[in-house]
C-alpha cells in the first residue's frame, strides 16, 4: 500500500485551508460535513467561500498566508494554484507533525483526500494514491449506485442493539450469525423502505426468541421495458439478493442476467390467452415461497401498476399477511416513446396523454371512444396489435381524423427496437402487411410527427 487508509476525528477540531478558490470551496465542504472548526486563509476568497463566512459556518481571513497560520492546527489542506505557496505550507505542516494535503501534488501531501462513498456512519473511501483520481471517481460512482443511502440508518439501528446482541450471543459466530441475517433479510429492508420502528420491533423479537416461524418477503419489482440500464437502484439491489425470481415473457434476458446466480429462476410468463401458469397460481406462488421463509422477486415487464396485474397480486399478500414492496419501473410508454423519439406531451401538439390496455379482462376491447378520439391528446396502447383494425375503426367512428399520426413501436429500448409509422387509417394495413410482433406499443397523436426530428436511438 502507498498510503494507510484511516479515519481522522476532526470534530470541532481547527483547521486549516489555504486558499480561496472552488477548488478551497469544495474542501471546505467536506471538512465542514466532518463537523470540523474550519479556518480559511485567502487574499482573495470567492462567493460561495465569503457566503459561508457570513453565515459564521468558518472563519475567514482575506490576506496572505503566513507561516504562524499553521499553529494549533488539526489538519491543513492548501488549494491555491502558487506551486511556491504550496511547497511552503507543506514543508511548515511537515516540520509541525500536522497532517497536509496540497491538492493535486502527490509528493507534497502525508494525507490523500479519498473519493469518499458517504452512507454515515458507513463511510467508503477509495483512493489511487494520487495516481488516477478520475479513476477513483468511477469507482465511487459504481459503489454508490449499488449501496442504499439508508445503510446508514441500518448501521444506527444496529449500533442502538449491539451491546444487547452481545449479552445475548456469547459466541462471536453466532452474532456474526445474527447480523448477517438482519442485514439481508427482511428487517433490513424495512429499514431501507423507512419502516425503522418496525424493525427495531422484529430485531427484538428475535432476540426474545418470539419470532420463531420467519415469514420472508416479496419484491414486486418493475423490470423496465427491456434496456437493463433503465432499472432503478433499488430494484436492481432486491434482484441481486432475492432466493426465488418469478419472471415474465416482457422481461427481457438482458434484465434477468442482471438476477443473483444461484436464485432460483420460475418462469411465469403469459402470452395472448396462453398462460404458462395462471394467474391465480402465480399469486399463490408468491404465498407459499414467503412462507418457506425466502426472499421471492416478482420480476415484471414495465411498471407492476400500470396494466401488470401487480395490484392483483400484492392482494393476496395482504390477505396472507405476507410483507411486500412494490418497486415502480419505467413503463413502457415512456421507454418506448422516448427511445423513438416520440413525446408524449408537447405545448404545441398535446397537452395530455391518456395510457389505455387494449385487451382487457374478457377479452373484449371495450374503451371509452369518446375520451380518446380528441384532438391534442396523445392515447398510448398497450397490448393492442391483435385489435388494431378495431381501434382503428372505432377512433374514426368516433371522430378522430383518419390522417392522425399513428406509431407502432416493437421491442421498444432493447436491440430489437423497431417503429413503423402511418396514420389511423392506414394502421390496420401496415399491421397485416409487416411483420410485427408482441411486445408492440402503439401511440396515437400528432406528436408522433416529431419522430423524425427528434430521433435519436435507432438513427
Amino acid at each position: 500500500m502507498n498510503y494507510l487508509p484511516i479515519f481522522i476525528d476532526i470534530k470541532q477540531k481547527p483547521c486549516l485551508v489555504v486558499g480561496g478558490g472552488d477548488i478551497a470551496y469544495r474542501k471546505i465542504n467536506l471538512l465542514l460535513k466532518a463537523n470540523a472548526q474550519v479556518n480559511c486563509i485567502a487574499k482573495e476568497a470567492c462567493g460561495n467561500i465569503i457566503a459561508l463566512a457570513d453565515d459564521n459556518k468558518i472563519t475567514l481571513t482575506q490576506r496572505n498566508f503566513e507561516s504562524s497560520d499553521v499553529d494549533a492546527q488539526r489538519l491543513i489542506i492548501s488549494a491555491t494554484d502558487n506551486k511556491q505557496l504550496n511547497a511552503e505550507v507543506s514543508d511548515l505542516a511537515n516540520f509541525a507533525n500536522i497532517p497536509v494535503n496540497v491538492v493535486d501534488s502527490p509528493d507534497l501531501c502525508s494525507f490523500i483526500v479519498p473519493s469518499i462513498v458517504d452512507r454515515s456512519p458507513i463511510v467508503i473511501a477509495i483512493s489511487s494514491a494520487g495516481k488516477a483520481p478520475v479513476l477513483a471517481r468511477l469507482i465511487r460512482a459504481k459503489l454508490e449506485s449499488t449501496i442504499p443511502h439508508a445503510y446508514g440508518k441500518l448501521a444506527e439501528l444496529a449500533g442502538s442493539f449491539r451491546d444487547k446482541v452481545k449479552s445475548k450471543f456469547d459466541n462471536i459466530e453466532d452474532r456474526r450469525y445474527f447480523w448477517e441475517r438482519v442485514f439481508s433479510g427482511v428487517i433490513a429492508e424495512k429499514v431501507f423502505s423507512g419502516k425503522v420502528d418496525e424493525a427495531k420491533v422484529d430485531i427484538q423479537a428475535q432476540l426474545d426468541n418470539t419470532n420463531s416461524s420467519e415469514v420472508g418477503e416479496v419484491y414486486l419489482v418493475g423490470g423496465g421495458p427491456g434496456d437493463p440500464d433503465l432499472l432503478t437502484f433499488k430494484a436492481l439491489r432486491l434482484m441481486q439478493q432475492a432466493d426465488v425470481v418469478l419472471y415474465d415473457r416482457l422481461v427481457s434476458k438482458d434484465v434477468v442476467e442482471l438476477v443473483r446466480r444461484d436464485a432460483e429462476l420460475v418462469y411465469v410468463g403469459k402470452k395472448c390467452d396462453r398462460h404458462a401458469v395462471p394467474q391465480g397460481d402465480i399469486n399463490q406462488l408468491l404465498v407459499d415461497f414467503a412462507k418457506q421463509g425466502r426472499r421471492v422477486c416478482r420480476l415484471k415487464g414495465g411498471d407492476p401498476f400500470i396494466f401488470g396485474r401487480g395490484g392483483e397480486e400484492i392482494e393476496t399478500l395482504a390477505e396472507n399477511n405476507i410483507p411486500f414492496q412494490v418497486v415502480p419501473g419505467i413503463t413502457a410508454a415512456s421507454g418506448c416513446s422516448a427511445y423513438s423519439g416520440i413525446p408524449l406531451t408537447h405545448r404545441d401538439y398535446s397537452q395530455s396523454c391518456r395510457f389505455v390496455t387494449g385487451h382487457l379482462k374478457d377479452g373484449t376491447m371495450n374503451l371509452p371512444w369518446d375520451e380518446l378520439a380528441v384532438e391534442h391528446q396523445t392515447v398510448v396502447f398497450y397490448m393492442a396489435l391483435l385489435g388494431a383494425q378495431h381501434l382503428s375503426e372505432q377512433m374514426i367512428a368516433h371522430g378522430m381524423r383518419d390522417n392522425m399520426p399513428v406509431a407502432l413501436v416493437e421491442k421498444g429500448t432493447t436491440p430489437e427496437h423497431k417503429v413503423w409509422t402511418t396514420t389511423l387509417a392506414e394502421l390496420p394495413n401496415v399491421v397485416a402487411t409487416e411483420t410485427i410482433k408482441a411486445p408492440t406499443l402503439i401511440i396515437v397523436g400528432e406528436v408522433v410527427k416529431l419522430r423524425e426530428k427528434l430521433n435519436w436511438f435507432d438513427v
